[in-house]
Parts: C-alpha cells; structure tokens; sequence
C-alpha cells in the first residue's frame, strides 16, 4: 500500500474494539487477475485476523450504464461468477456480504438518500462528464457513495475503503456526502499499480493480465512473455547484470509474493548478472500456480449454500434460482 486517508484512526478505533468493516468494490466487466491480488490479501488479513466483516458491491449497474457490458442480464451472470471467485479467494461466507446492485436493490434507497448532496457540477469536475452522458452515468456516484456509507447503517461507523490511487477522487465524494448525512469518513488505503504484463498499464482490453482462473499453460506463456529487464544476451546480462525496476516478473514477486527481505536478495542476484530472467520467470510462475491452484480447489467447493450466506438480496430474490438460470456452478 501506497498512501492513505484517515487510516491512522481507523486502525487505532479497531484495536480499541470498534465495530468495523472493510468496503471493497469489484466491477463485473471482467474477473479476478493478479491486479487485485494486493488489495484481496489486505482484505483477507483484516478479516482473519481481526474478525472484520467485509461489504464487496459489485456495479453492475455503473457498468451496464458505462457501456462495459451488454446486458443487464450479463451483469447478474458476471456478478454471480465474481461472488464465487471472491470466496474462492479465502473470504469467509459467514462475515462477506456482496452486493450485487441489480439482486439487493434496497441500496438505491441510501443512494437516493444521498443524491440531494451530489450536484452535476461535481459529477463534471470529478468525474468528467459532460451534458450528452446519460443519466444513469450522473446518478452513480450517489450509488457508490451508498456502497461506501452503508455499513454504517448497520452499525458499523469504523470503515476502511482500500482502492487503486485513480479512484481517490471517488473517494472524496464519498467522504464530503458522509459528513452531511452524520456518518463518520470513510479511511481510504491507496493500493500501488501494478503493470502490466507488457509493463504498461494493466487492462482487460489490451490482454496483459494474468486471470486468477486462467489455465496453466495460459499463464506460463503469459509469464514467459513478459517483459523483462534482461540484456539482449546471456553473455551481456552475466557482465551487466538484469535491471529489476523495470522487470515486470520481479515487480510482480516484490509486490505480492515476498517478504522485503526476499525481495532485496532476489534484486541483488539479478542485478549481479547470476539470476537470469528466464529463472526470474520460473519463480514467478511456480509463485503465480500456487496461488491459482489453492483458489481453483476453493473454486470448485463454493456451492449455493456458500453464496446463499454471503450474496445479499431483496426478500422477493429467489438466488437459487438466479444461480441456477445462469449456470454459476456448472
């Protein structure tokens, strides 16, 4: 993690025992790749070990009005498959609650709430668009300001919003709407970019990114393909030795697999010309199939009754019919 809002006093009010929770949104464009690696494990590691209940909204409706998906009905098929990855990740059914806008339609009644405080002036500002967006474009930020403030509704006025640093702008949206509503701030923990496989920025459109569900020899020639920091030759990269910084396998290593210290050692050996990018590959790939393999077997266990604990909805929602009718579990 990077930089942070508020997060000092979140932290101190979770060890005095607060009531807390953790907001992390997903986006049902697309599916869990190596990208949200950074941001799952903090979530994980708040909830293992302090017992902290975790809210993902997943924006199927942001996304059907952005244009991101086609349907409304691909976006419930989409959130569905994310509900199971997400605890196929480790997630505990039992303290996750995911919201899938178009199944837990209550949430519009918060976001309505909320609206009167977001004016079309900031929506242009922070949001960049313009009179010829659509409406339902305008009306999100009041849904994701709904999102972040809702545990606070249940009681829980500790809440932390871990997001990628180009969603901070959101964020104080969000924070500006809660303090007129009487709600406490959210804190924000800034996650670090990671890049790509062709070290620009990571993107579903442009296939650079390693999908936690991927096969394995999908992944090993992503892995292998990647770009390197290593010299043109062995022979030159034994004299001048590998540049790390710019070498997306380490960056990878570095960020999301290894210990600071692991990390240093590997750098050295790569910078002294011993550690071949080709070997830097390998450990990344050995790295990359043990998580995906642990997440594949949890995969396959996430039944309904899995979802039915952790997926919220209206009382008129029939979820095992929703998961039945687009074939989640097959």
């Amino acid at each position: 993690m990077s930089s942070h809002r508020d997060f000092d006093i979140f932290y101190s009010r979770l060890l005095k025992g607060q009531r807390s929770a953790i907001v992390s949104g997903l986006n049902p464009s697309g599916f869990f790749h190596l990208g949200h690696v950074g941001v799952f494990d903090t979530n994980l590691f708040f909830q293992k070990k302090y017992g902290i209940e975790v809210y993902a909204p997943i924006s199927d409706d942001e996304s059907y009005v952005a244009d991101k998906i086609k349907s409304q009905e691909e976006g419930i098929r989409n959130g569905l498959k994310l509900a199971r990855e997400y605890l196929a990740y480790g997630f505990d059914p039992n303290k996750t609650h995911i919201i899938i806008d178009q199944i837990y339609t209550n949430i519009y009644n918060l976001a309505i709430k909320v609206s009167k405080s977001i004016t079309l002036s900031t929506n242009m500002a922070v949001y960049g668009y313009t009179h010829s967006d659509n409406i339902g474009l305008n009306f999100y930020p009041a849904v994701q300001s709904a999102h972040v403030l809702f545990p606070e509704t249940l009681g829980m006025r500790n809440v932390l919003v871990p997001i990628g640093p180009d969603e901070d702008a959101h964020l104080r949206v969000a924070r500006d709407v809660a303090e007129k509503y009487g709600f406490e701030k959210p804190a924000v923990l800034h996650s670090r970019f990671l890049p790509g496989l062709d070290g620009k920025k990571m993107s579903k459109s442009k296939g650079n990114a390693i999908y936690l569900l991927e096969d394995e020899e999908t992944i090993k020639k992503k892995i292998y393909s990647a770009f390197s920091g290593g010299r043109v030759s062995i022979e030159e990269h034994r004299a001048l030795g590998g540049i790390p910084e710019i070498d997306v396998s380490f960056i990878y290593l570095k960020y999301l697999f290894l210990e600071p210290e692991e990390a240093e050692a590997l750098s050295a050996e790569y910078k002294s010309g011993r550690l071949l990018s080709g070997a830097m590959k390998k450990i990344l790939y050995d790295k990359v199939i043990e998580k995906v393999s642990k997440i594949k077997e949890n995969y396959e266990k996430i039944g309904k009754k899995e979802l039915s604990k952790a997926i919220m909805r209206n009382d008129c929602v029939d979820l095992e019919e929703l998961i039945d009718k687009y074939g989640i579990l097959e």
